[in-house]
């Protein structure tokens, strides 16, 4: 039932239940909203400055917010490698976060932006003048910087700016036939885009299971994984994270970065908690290739039906059933709540088991059912997946082992 066909009595239960969430939702954890305060280190806004005051032979360089991804690999196939990583050295936090420009290059310029950065959070541990807080702060993004250079990571976009984004790539980026990107949800920042303990909970992690899980699900096939944090996620369960407003805003930044990847390999979305509705709101403009978007523990997609994502991507759902999601209002009334539960039979997802989950965060766990439904999707062995029920609904329509 939708609220243009449900009574005015049941609108309004509806509503009131949605607003009680809120109330007991701030009572418990506050207002709590994305405010960032300035770090030291490169500066987004002055790099931007800077980038469109330069030319390359009189001609201004594409516009980072306007150009689409294949005006800028044109441009740099024009620019050759040479002046291109000239560029790169001049631009670093541009260049690393250029839709359509190479990808090697978009690596070597964020390894530039990282090491700058680095040595502005060492110069703020020897500032006498820093609390004790903001000593720990700093050692800790330090400490990230560090782990993000060392040999052998391929990071695709780095903005220390605020809370910080990022996104790492696990393969072959350029070869590969089939590329997963795995969006995660609240509480995703440049700290906690890795983690020591909880693991497989925190992007990179996530990323490095299910590359893993791949590789041994389909051992000769080209694939790459994208730990995709590249948008400012909501701090904690507050209003933030009960609105679309950084969802939408992700959502462009998850389309553009799909419509510019190399090559034409197939992409799966794996898309965590709050960043399912980052990935509900992108589906109708995802580029054709993204063949399969999956999400796992969604408080909601912001639609009532699959269909409704208006994307051919094949749409899969599961919960884990220790999630406490489960028990959040699955409804949208004024902008608040992200709409009907993906994993109710009516919303039309195809159903997967996630067995050995164990709640909210461990769906990529290594050895559980939901990082092996996942795997099974990203190198396309369909016929491998355990659906949530006895009776295969998720395989329906889908021939072989290999779909196209």
């Amino acid at each position: 039932m939708t609220s243009a066909d449900a009574s005015p009595t049941l609108v309004v239960t509806r509503m009131l239940l949605a607003l009680a969430v809120v109330f007991v939702l701030l009572a418990t954890v506050g207002w709590t909203t994305i405010r960032h305060r300035p770090e030291p280190g490169p500066s987004r806004a002055s790099a931007l400055t800077a980038w469109a005051r330069d030319r390359v032979g009189h001609h201004p360089l594409p516009d980072p917010a306007a150009a689409p991804a294949r005006s800028v690999a044109a441009f740099f196939a024009r620019l050759g490698p040479v002046d291109g990583r000239r560029l790169a050295e001049r631009h670093p936090l541009v260049v690393g976060n250029l839709n359509g420009a190479p990808v090697a290059l978009r690596y070597r310029a964020n390894r530039l932006t990282l090491a700058a950065a680095l040595d502005a959070e060492r110069d703020r541990l020897d500032d006498n003048r820093l609390s004790a807080d903001g000593r720990h702060e700093a050692r800790r993004r330090a400490d990230r910087f560090a782990s993000l250079m060392r040999p052998g990571r391929q990071v695709l976009a780095f903005d220390p700016t605020g809370k910080g984004r990022a996104a790492e790539v696990l393969g072959d980026l350029e070869r590969a036939r089939r590329v997963s990107v795995i969006v995660p949800g609240v509480d995703t920042t440049l700290l906690t885009f890795q983690k020591t303990h909880g693991r497989y909970a925190a992007p990179a992690g996530m990323a490095q299971a299910l590359f893993a899980a791949e590789r041994r699900a389909s051992p000769g096939a080209r694939v790459a994984v994208i730990a995709w944090a590249d948008y400012t996620a909501p701090a904690g369960v507050g209003v933030d994270a009960m609105t679309g407003r950084l969802a939408a805003n992700g959502a462009v930044r998850l389309v553009e970065m799909t419509s510019a990847l190399p090559g034409d390999a197939r992409v799966a979305l794996f898309c965590h908690s709050y960043g399912s509705v980052l990935c509900g709101l992108a589906a109708p403009e995802l580029p054709a290739r993204v063949t399969d978007l999956a999400v796992a523990g969604s408080p909601g997609m912001r639609v009532e039906r699959a269909a409704e994502l208006a994307t051919s991507a094949r749409v899969w759902a599961m919960r884990d059933a220790d999630d406490w999601i489960e028990d959040v209002p699955h409804m949208e009334v004024g902008g608040v709540g992200h709409g009907a539960d993906p994993v109710d039979p009516e919303f039309g997802a195809r159903l997967l088991s996630a067995s050995g989950a164990a709640g909210h965060s461990g769906y990529f766990e290594p050895g559980t059912e939901s990082l092996g439904n996942f795997a099974a999707i990203g190198v396309g062995s369909y016929r491998d997946l355990i659906c949530a029920r006895a009776d295969s609904a998720c395989h329906h329509g889908i021939s072989g082992a290999e779909a196209a």
